[in-house]
């Protein structure tokens, strides 16, 4: 039977922390991934940037759809067994992916990665409430900055991992194009395709060994009793404008965070940039999302309030886009990744607003706001679909904007929102992905 934890229970939480770092690690690698798999499947499956990034949309849409269901699941397994299950569900759909990379059907490949999503966001959902509660309320901050750090890492090394496996994917391209016969270009994509083949396989096994090591791990189950979870589970669905203005920003905010940190790997190969250079981007992107993260911690709140800095970062945000749209090549994609950084500090801004005075409705609202990251499945498509008829660069801009002028507001509105009431102050949630 695991260890009981309540948030005034004074432990040794060394051990389950690094457990924590190393779930966060996962839940990083395994969003960040996508990013170079977008034009993988562009040759390996010959496709349009439209179709290829159905990749994305299958991923996230998951979140909308399991979220509420994860919160039951957690309730009926506990804690800690949630994350074994968690993580036994996205090995399966790293098989699955495998199998059906390997007889070469795109929609199976799909489902399997929605199956990864599924288990993430049951993962996502389990794991956040371990950071809050592994120690002294005081330093939570202190734990909030290190699973970031292990988050946004992973995101990271995921692109150069996989950039190992994964090499001379114009060369392949050029290939298949000058087969001669259809079995000529099977056996090209057919080699091609284990290149993920093996990795993924791999990655599922890896997932098993987490799981079965956390099974038997001392990692300690949480007692809610003491904080009133389980009445805040009682509390129905919130009708709180500000809640749903702040749901409406969540989904802008992964939809941006999603085509800046994924799309700009298409965005370069508009620029005529090799395949093999671009599937490397992503990482750029995230190397200024983790500088953006140390930055927001310096910065808030001692020099800027959480709502002041939410509208800096949507300034931010905006000029970076127009600068990505007034240039071309190398510094145009430069303005992209620097969208990284802009967006960095948006999640813990917003999500504190947003949740603010719910008082025993907090844990409904926060579902809502979870579910709001399917936005990661649907702005990217946008782009994607009228990149067929406008110029990218505009179609990009012009989304960036809108999606930062709604979240600028927010802030604005959050910052005269506390003005007038004295909300009571929710329970921190830190972002999983």
């Amino acid at each position: 039977m695991s260890n009981q934890i309540s948030p005034n229970a004074p432990q040794n939480m060394t051990k389950p922390l690094i457990i924590v770092g190393v779930l966060f690690f996962v839940i990083g690698f395994f969003t960040w991934i996508n990013s170079p798999l977008i034009p993988f499947v562009k040759v390996a499956f010959s496709l349009d940037d439209f179709n290829a990034f159905f990749v994305l949309s299958a991923f996230y849409i998951s979140f909308f759809v399991f979220s509420l269901p994860a919160s039951w699941v957690l309730k009926k397994t506990g804690m800690k067994n949630g994350l074994c299950i968690a993580l036994v569900v996205m090995a399966i759909g790293a098989l699955i992916f495998g199998q059906f990379i390997k007889s070469h059907w795109y929609t199976g490949v799909l489902i399997g990665l929605f199956i990864i999503g599924v288990g993430l966001s049951c993962l996502q959902t389990a794991v956040n409430p371990y950071v809050s509660i592994l120690g002294p309320i005081e330093k939570g901050a202190q734990r909030q900055a290190i699973m970031g750090i292990c988050n946004k890492g992973a995101g990271i090394l995921a692109p150069v991992i996989f950039g190992m496996f994964v090499t001379n994917i114009s060369g392949i391209q050029e290939r298949i194009d000058a087969a001669r016969s259809i079995s000529e270009k099977t056996q090209i994509v057919s080699v091609f395709a284990d290149k993920v083949y093996y990795p993924y396989m791999g990655m599922a096994l890896i997932l098993l060994l987490v799981a079965f090591g956390i099974y038997r791990s001392t990692l300690p189950e949480i007692n809610n009793e003491d904080d009133g979870q389980q009445k805040g589970n009682s509390g129905g669905i919130p009708t709180s404008p500000r809640l749903w203005f702040g749901v409406l920003c969540i989904f802008t905010y992964v939809g941006m965070e999603v085509l800046a940190g994924s799309a700009i790997g298409t965005y370069g190969s508009d620029f005529h940039i090799s395949l093999d250079i671009t599937k490397f981007f992503s990482s750029f992107t995230l190397s200024a999302m983790l500088a953006g993260y140390f930055a927001g911690i310096i910065i808030t709140p001692k020099i800027l309030s959480q709502e002041s800095y939410l509208v800096v970062s949507n300034v931010l945000g905006i000029i970076f886009a127009i600068g990505a749209w007034l240039t071309t090549g190398y510094i145009s994609i430069t303005f992209i990744a620097l969208l990284g950084f802009a967006n960095s500090m948006m999640w813990p801004a917003i999500f504190p607003i947003a949740i603010r005075g719910l008082g025993e409705r907090t844990a409904s609202g926060a579902a809502l706001m979870v579910m709001g990251i399917c936005g990661g499945a649907v702005i990217p498509q946008i782009y994607s679909y009228y990149t067929k008829f406008i110029d990218f660069q505009t179609v990009f801009a012009s989304i960036a904007i809108i999606c930062y002028t709604i979240m600028g507001l927010y802030g604005i509105y959050g910052y005269f929102d506390l003005k007038r009431s004295k909300a009571s102050r929710p329970v921190i949630i830190n972002e999983g992905a």
